[in-house]
């Protein structure tokens, strides 16, 4: 045991050495590829290796090669940094090493899971009897939502889709935005959906044409989204959900409603307040929440129908018939206790300080977009939340500026095509972003250098 307390504190060490390194290490690595597996690499070991050597040795092997993603600094995707209690949560989850898929495998887990679900339901103004699931992240989520949506309209046109599979299956027509999130086609085609060919034009800012949507009596799913992954727009949802409950059989599913954590006046006024009407949500905890990698969540309106689309049951499992077991709810049997870090992150936070981080990143935002018009740049959204998308004249120039920032180690951010011509797009996620760290990285886009 004593053995073991030396390593957890090595460990905890060393975790702590990188984040010292943070503010003045390179945002990405400048290491290659080969010089990585140079260090990390060789033969298979033959005989063991001291714990405490092989931690020590793995953490000098792999900080060349480590992003910064838990700075300030780190704009790329919509990543979010870990806040502390999140952190330390997620450490001990991994030392208490439970099996959260059935009660029995970790009680703690599950009603942590619980507690934390019910949490964000209040924060996310979704209905209270909503079932929930806690997985990977939001591709998960989206799938977990949507074959619970794919259950519910077949079952309704007399269909068991979980019993006789999708052969002979009424068509299950699926509506999507132009600008939708690329895991919404991902789940259909994993769901034996297939590609979506109803696509609906979007805005210059990415939202849903609604207007435009024509509903039959069909078995429909309908697919909007909270925040568009370049600009952050948000659907018209009061006008999705009006045409979806004029329709016979159609399901509204809403994917990333976790953008809408903190901010909900400003998003009631941008999109209406109809996000409460959809029939699923999914949520990615590891953006905005700040919790580490990976989590997402999956809501749904009608829990009979995400227990029908998951449920199973074998001779050796065993349910505990008064408790939840998450795996009747979610694609996982095995899976990680998932719920300690949500807990940790909302109880450290509380809603006001979920609040402030979700609209001080929006104000980051913001001295983006003002300090990039000064330099040149075309900012190409309204920047309403964290997103600020942008170009400078030509191509070149916006891949060539781009290309200078990320060398330079200052920041990071990923490029994108918006409208079939180059852009950058920047996202505002972490707890850890000051105004300083906004300014260092207009200084590498100007190429001046910033005060620290």
């Amino acid at each position: 045991m004593d053995e073991l307390r030396e390593l957890l504190g090595l460990t905890a060490e060393l975790a702590a050495d990188f984040y010292e390194t943070l503010p003045d290490r390179p945002v990405y690595p400048r290491v290659t590829g080969d010089e990585l597996r140079e260090s990390l690499g060789g033969p298979l070991p033959e005989h063991a290796t001291d714990p405490r050597v092989v931690v020590a040795q793995l953490a000098a092997a792999a900080s060349p090669g480590l992003v910064a993603i838990p700075g300030g600094r780190y704009f790329g995707f919509v990543i979010g940094s870990s806040l502390p209690a999140a952190l330390a949560a997620d450490w001990l989850a991994t030392a208490w090493d439970q099996n959260a898929g059935l009660y029995v495998g970790g009680p703690s887990a599950a009603i942590a899971e619980d507690v934390a679900a019910v949490w964000l339901k209040e924060l996310l103004d979704i209905p209270p009897s909503s079932s929930y699931a806690f997985v990977t992240g939001g591709q998960i989520a989206n799938f977990s939502a949507l074959a619970s949506a794919r259950h519910h309209v077949l079952q309704r046109a007399g269909w068991d889709v979980e019993r006789d599979g999708l052969t002979g299956a009424p068509r299950v027509r699926v509506v999507v935005g132009a600008k939708r999130h690329g895991t919404i086609d991902r789940s259909l085609r994993m769901l034996g959906l297939g590609a979506p060919t109803d696509i609906v034009e979007a805005d210059s800012n990415g939202r849903m044409l609604a207007e435009q949507l024509r509903l039959t009596d069909e078995p429909t799913i309908v697919c909007a989204q909270a925040g568009e992954v370049n600009t952050g727009a948000f659907d018209p949802f009061d006008t999705i959900a009006d045409a979806c409950e004029t329709a016979a059989n159609a399901w509204l599913h809403i994917d990333g409603a976790f953008r809408a954590v903190g901010s909900r006046p400003r998003i009631t006024s941008a999109s209406g307040a109809g996000s409460r009407r959809a029939d699923s949500w999914a949520t990615d905890a590891h953006k905005w929440l700040n919790v580490p990698y990976d989590c997402g969540v999956a809501f749904c309106r009608h829990p009979e129908a995400q227990l029908g689309a998951f449920s199973a049951r074998a001779a050796y499992l065993v349910f505990d018939l008064e408790s939840r077991d998450a795996m009747d709810w979610t694609p996982e049997s095995s899976r990680r206790a998932r719920g300690f870090p949500v807990y940790a992150a909302i109880r450290s936070l509380g809603r006001e300080g979920i609040a402030e981080l979700v609209e001080r990143c929006c104000r980051h935002a913001r001295h983006f977009a003002d300090g990039l018009r000064a330099l040149g740049a075309e900012v190409l959204n309204d920047v309403e939340l964290n997103q600020v998308l942008f170009r400078f004249a030509d191509d070149e120039q916006t891949n060539a500026l781009l290309a200078r920032v990320q060398s330079s180690g200052e920041a990071w951010m990923s490029g994108t095509i918006w409208d079939g011509r180059a852009a950058i797009r920047i996202s505002v996620s972490s707890w850890q972003t000051t105004a300083a760290d906004v300014d260092r990285t207009l200084a590498a886009y100007s190429g001046q250098p910033a005060a620290r």
